[in-house]
């Protein structure tokens, strides 16, 4: 193997060992619009069986992120939540960061090609979530507390019958964090 080769291996091996979940985010410091739309091109490279092209994507800022709680809140009390402090929490969670990137599917009718795009989807947000730490953001991969919730589907935008597969906060880190210790993979090798 080449140099060069060995030099950009080492250089994504850094990156993909680094890649924090990392809420320590300063809620203050705008990210650039431009940058996460530059992050988010990075979701249609991801692979994706039968190119179907799953995925959806909102980015929520601003006045946005207390909306989004808002249609959590309610998609939360249409399945049934009367606790007021967990849905007071879901109101305000998303203000935590200064952007939220939600990430959905459209959802296939065939259950087989529903579970290959959401595999798509879940690549696609690794590719997210990996280009935010080559750029020095902090991220956390949250999931949404009803997927499938008609109000936060509204919110961002996407068609009735989709599935939201994360909710990312992205920000500028306050502080680092260290990796858990990772056991061993057992790699088994057939010839």
């Amino acid at each position: 193997m080449s140099e060069h080769l060995l030099e950009s291996l080492e250089h994504f091996e850094n990156i993909v060992r680094t890649r924090r979940t990392n809420l320590a985010i300063d809620r203050s410091r705008d990210v650039d619009q431009d940058l996460v739309v530059r992050l988010c091109e990075l979701i249609p490279w991801a692979p994706n069986h039968k190119r179907t092209w799953p995925w959806l994507v909102a980015i929520v800022s601003g006045d946005g992120r207390g909306r989004l709680g808002e249609a959590v809140a309610q998609d939360l009390r249409a399945l049934g939540t009367t606790d007021d402090a967990r849905l007071e929490k879901a109101r305000g969670k998303y203000l935590r960061s200064p952007v939220v990137l939600a990430v959905g599917q459209r959802v296939d009718a065939d259950p087989v090609r529903a579970g290959e795009d959401r595999d798509a989807v879940a690549a696609a947000v690794q590719n997210f979530l990996l280009g935010a730490t080559a750029a020095g953001l902090a991220s956390y991969w949250g999931s949404a507390a009803n997927p499938t919730g008609e109000e936060t589907l509204a919110v961002c935008g996407f068609e009735p019958g989709a599935r939201i597969s994360a909710l990312i906060y992205l920000g500028w880190p306050l502080e680092s964090t260290n990796a858990p210790e990772r056991p061993p993979l057992a790699i088994g090798l057939v010839d």
